[in-house]
């Protein structure tokens, strides 16, 4: 199984966390989304892992913004 860290800015409290985790979840092959609420890191584990299209996608649904 794969994994990458992306970052997330906008997150600011477990209603935050819980959002994000859920939308990047449904993406096709997730099956570990980690967010560290602190740092805006969260790590996506899966096979196959989602392009980076896809997990902007998630994040923008969710009402925040990958960085980079």
């Amino acid at each position: 199984m794969a994994s990458t860290v992306i970052t997330v800015t906008g997150m600011t409290c477990s209603h935050c966390v819980h959002a994000v985790r859920a939308e990047i979840g449904k993406l096709a092959g997730v099956s570990d989304v980690a967010v560290d609420l602190d740092s805006g890191s969260v790590t996506v584990s899966g096979d196959p892992l989602p392009g980076r299209d896809a997990l902007r996608a998630a994040v923008d649904e969710a009402g925040y913004e990958l960085v980079g």
